[in-house]
C-alpha cells in the first residue's frame, strides 16, 4: 500500500546505512591516520560527534546525566573510546582496513569466553567450543607465517592490538550491564562519546601526538576521511541504528555485524588496494562463520546493552 512505501524505504535506507556506511568508515579510518596520528584522530571524531549527540538530546529534553551516570560513562569510555577505538585507530597504520574489520568480527567470542570464564552465566558447549575454535582458526590464518596460503600475513602487532580492542569491547558490554548509564541509548552514548573524545584528546597529550601534528599539511583527503567518520559514520549511523531498533528486532539490525566485515574488505579491495588472497578470504570467512554460529547460539538471551554505536 503507498502508505506503507515511506517506512520500506526508510527501512532499506537504515539498513543500508548501517550495512554499508559502518562498513566503509573502516577505509575512512585508515586514510586518515596516515596523516593525523591515531588517538587525535579518534579524539576530534568523537569530541564533534559526542558533543553533538548530547547537546542534541539535551534540546530534545533529555536530562543530563547524574553525578553517577557520568562516572559510569567515564568508564566504559575508558574501554570503548581509550581501549577499543585508540587501538583500533592506531593498528591501521599496520594493517589493512578490511582486515582490522574482520579481527574486530571477533567481539561475539570473547563475549562468549567472558560469559563462561568470568561471569558464569554460559556453560562451555560442544558447539560454542567448536565455533570459538573457528574463530581461532580464522585469526590463525591471518597472521601465521608457517602457513602456505599466499601473500604476507598482517602485522602481528597490530593483530594483538586489534584483538585487545575486541576484547575491551567484550569487557564494556557486560560491564554495561551493571554501570550506572542513562536510560536514553542516544543521552547514554553523547555523554560516552563525549567522555571518550576528553580521554582520547589526554592519552593524545601524553604521547606527544600535538607536536608532530601539522593541520596545514593534512591534505583535503585525509580531512574529508574525518568528516565522513564524524557525520557518516558516528551522527547518520547511529541515528539509524537507533532507528532501526526502535521498528525491528536487535536480531535483524545485528545482522551488520556480519556485513560490515565483508563490506570492508571488498571496499579496501577495489578502492586501495588492499590484498585479497586466499588468506584474507579463509580467515574472513573462518571468523564470519565463527561470529554466526556464536550470535545465533545467543540469540535467545536477553541482548547486552551495547555501550556505543558502530562497530568503527
Amino acid at each position: 500500500m503507498p502508505a506503507s512505501t515511506p517506512s520500506r524505504w526508510l527501512t532499506l535506507a537504515a539498513f543500508g546505512v548501517i550495512y554499508f556506511v559502518w562498513g566503509s568508515t573502516f577505509l575512512a579510518i585508515r586514510i586518515s591516520v596516515h596523516e593525523i596520528p591515531p588517538l587525535l584522530c579518534a579524539a576530534i571524531r568523537f569530541l564533534i560527534a559526542g558533543a553533538a549527540l548530547y547537546l542534541f538530546m539535551l534540546l530534545r529534553g533529555q536530562p543530563s546525566p547524574t553525578r553517577r551516570q557520568w562516572l559510569g560513562a567515564v568508564a566504559m569510555a575508558a574501554l570503548i573510546f581509550l581501549g577499543d577505538y585508540g587501538l583500533l585507530f592506531w593498528a591501521e597504520q599496520r594493517v589493512p582496513s578490511g582486515v582490522a574489520a574482520v579481527m574486530l568480527a571477533t567481539i561475539p567470542a570473547f563475549m562468549a569466553l567472558s560469559e563462561v570464564v568470568i561471569l558464569r552465566t554460559q556453560r562451555l558447549t560442544l558447539r560454542l567450543a567448536l565455533a570459538l575454535l573457528i574463530g581461532l582458526a580464522g585469526v590463525a590464518a591471518l597472521v601465521s607465517h608457517s602457513l602456505n596460503l599466499g601473500g604476507a600475513p598482517i602485522d602481528r602487532t597490530g593483530a594483538v592490538a586489534l584483538l585487545i580492542a575486541a576484547f575491551d569491547w567484550s569487557v564494556a558490554s557486560a560491564l554495561s550491564r551493571k554501570l550506572p548509564l542513562p536510560d536514553s541509548k542516544a543521552m547514554s552514548a553523547g555523554a560516552q562519546m563525549l567522555t571518550g573524545g576528553v580521554l582520547l584528546t589526554l592519552g593524545a597529550a601524553s604521547l606527544g601526538e600535538f607536536r608532530y601534528f601539522h593541520p596545514l599539511a593534512v591534505t583535503p583527503g585525509a580531512w574529508l576521511a574525518l568528516l565522513y567518520l564524524i557525520i557518516a559514520g558516528s551522527i547518520i549511523g547511529f541515528t539509524a541504528y537507533l532507528w532501526l531498533l526502535h521498528h525491528h528486532s536487535p536480531t535483524r539490525v545485528g545482522t551488520y555485524a556480519y556485513v560490515n566485515p565483508l563490506v570492508a574488505v571488498l571496499i579496501g579491495y577495489f578502492f586501495a588496494g588492499e590484498p585479497l588472497g586466499l588468506r584474507t578470504i579463509l580467515g574472513t570467512a573462518l571468523i564470519l562463520i565463527s561470529v554466526l554460529v556464536i550470535t545465533t547460539m545467543r540469540s535467545r538471551k536477553p541482548a547486552p546493552t551495547l555501550p556505543v554505536e558502530e562497530p568503527a
